[in-house]
């Protein structure tokens, strides 16, 4: 087979299982197997499988990176991240090897990722002793942050494009989606529980000076977890939706996108998104309440409830349209979260654990009540896009869609990483102060940051979600035509392996 020619990720099947494999999908068959299935499970664990929820108070009073300089450093990183995107993305969509469009990528990724994250671990050691504003320290930080940046980009596009040309299928994706949510939730908050639990006892017991190394012992133990999980998936899995032979040009890319409607409506969702500031949770459970265990204690009984909430996904589907649920599991922890301030605000409630454990705790479990449908849609909805763009376009741009949802995203939220840093400062937040040593103005604005100020600020990005534009019949009528125009993709393809078979040696 020429070099031009699309070539699936499953080089062993025969030409005639290529053509059979684009011909009418069946939406109810199961194209990915138990052995795939599962490192599609492991895979959803690796990328949570670390300790990233504690990077902020790992940065800010671990490694010691100074306030005003994670400013600049988030603002050049945003800048750069957003330069990157359209290029990168550009790059992935054009890529034709015999062993898929993306898997390639993902695999190249595993070793220098790796070897990246035992850096940042390590930084604490590396520059032990330096002040805030060591210029060795911030160059140092700076230039991981804009490396790690651009291959993570590229992970990033080649796992989305991963995951939307695993199955051909509809039925097959969504319960894939929804295996991998339900049973990853019992493996991947291990390191973060944990997490949690040491630093209290080292918060608690006179030990805060050992919190360096514990940082840094299960920082570097969860990369080389995390690492060793995506890299089985990527040898693993398989990419069973045909590119066509021609490669998109940026003018077909570019097409595709501005054709693409729900792309158009899930990226204004996510540009007015980021305009939410949502940056005190950490700091107002270790600094003001000296419990930094509180998400997993007020996540007992949602951790009952969220495993339930899988089985209904598929029934609420059928009566409720995508629309209805992605407006309504978005407007109710929000509705939540106002009436856990309400109560905090209350004679510095806030404060105190035996009212806000409970609290936080009633919220949490009510929320866990629709976490399935929360997880399993908008991921869903990401796949369904990339979809109807290769049904209007007939390209698929996994790559350059992916990085169109995201970009605005990443704009926005180069700002808002800016501030956070800027907020801080400005509230008198005290780097290495540790628990109880802000000042009370301090202390109340954490915890409105983690609560009313996230509803305030992220509530106008609920407005286009009521008007997503693919219901279940326009649904329908695209995988049917998308299923005829793989078929004679398909065809073509074994027709040019046939021909080729044929011509004569030279």
């Amino acid at each position: 087979m020429s070099e031009t020619a699309v070539k699936t990720a499953d080089n062993v099947e025969s030409s005639a299982s290529k053509a059979a494999a684009g011909r009418a999908v069946n939406q109810n068959r199961r194209y990915v197997g138990t052995k795939e299935t599962i490192a599609y499970i492991v895979y959803d664990i690796s990328k949570s499988f670390n300790i990233s929820n504690y990077d902020d108070l790992f940065v800010t009073d671990i490694m010691q990176i100074g306030l005003r300089f994670q400013t600049i450093a988030n603002f050049v990183n945003g800048i750069w991240d957003a330069v990157n995107d359209l290029f990168l993305a550009g790059v992935v969509d054009r890529t034709r090897t015999r062993w898929g469009k993306f898997k390639p990528w993902l695999v190249l990724y595993s070793i220098p990722g790796l070897l990246m994250s035992f850096f940042y671990w390590m930084m604490p050691l590396i520059f032990k002793g330096t002040g805030p504003y060591n210029t060795t320290k911030l160059a140092a930080f700076l230039t991981f942050k804009v490396v790690s940046e651009l291959f993570g980009t590229v992970n990033g596009i080649a796992n989305t494009g991963m995951l939307s040309t695993i199955t051909p299928s509809v039925t097959d994706r969504t319960r894939l989606i929804t295996q991998a949510n339900l049973l990853s939730g019992f493996v991947e908050k291990a390191p973060q529980i944990i997490m949690g639990f040491l630093i209290d006892i080292f918060n608690n017991t006179g030990m805060g000076g050992g919190l360096t190394n514990l940082f840094v012992g299960a920082g570097l133990f969860c990369s080389l977890a995390s690492s060793i999980m995506a890299l089985y998936f990527s040898l693993v899995a398989k990419e069973r939706v045909l590119q066509r032979e021609e490669k998109p040009s940026m003018k077909t890319s570019i097409k595709s996108l501005l054709l693409n409607k729900p792309l158009l409506i899930l990226t204004v969702e996510e540009f007015l998104s980021a305009f939410s500031v949502d940056y005190g949770t950490n700091y107002y459970y270790t600094n003001v309440l000296g419990f930094a265990t509180m998400k997993t204690v007020v996540g007992i009984p949602g951790a009952f409830v969220s495993p339930i909430s899988y089985s209904y996904v598929n029934k609420l589907r059928e009566r409720f349209s995508t629309r209805s649920l992605w407006v309504f599991t978005s407007l109710l922890p929000d509705v939540l979260m106002v009436g856990v301030f309400g109560i905090g605000a209350v004679n510095n409630n806030f404060k105190k654990k035996s009212v806000m454990i409970p609290a936080f705790m009633i919220r949490e479990t009510l929320f866990m009540a629709i976490y399935g449908v929360r997880k399993v849609i908008p991921e869903e909805m990401r796949n369904e896009c990339m979809d109807y763009g290769e049904w209007k376009t007939g390209y698929r741009t996994e790559g350059m869609t992916g990085v169109a949802k995201g970009l605005a995203n990443k704009l926005v939220g180069t700002l808002g990483g800016t501030l956070k840093s800027f907020i801080l400062s400005r509230i008198g937040y005290q780097q290495g102060a540790g628990y109880g040593n802000q000042s009370a103005h301090t202390e109340f604005m954490l915890f409105a940051m983690c609560t009313i100020v996230p509803v305030v600020t992220g509530f106008i990005s609920n407005i286009p979600k009521f008007f997503y534009p693919i219901d279940a019949k326009t649904r329908d009528r695209m995988y049917k035509e998308l299923a005829e125009r793989r078929a004679e993709t398909a065809k073509q393809l074994d027709d040019h392996q046939k021909a080729l078979s044929t011509e004569p040696t030279t």
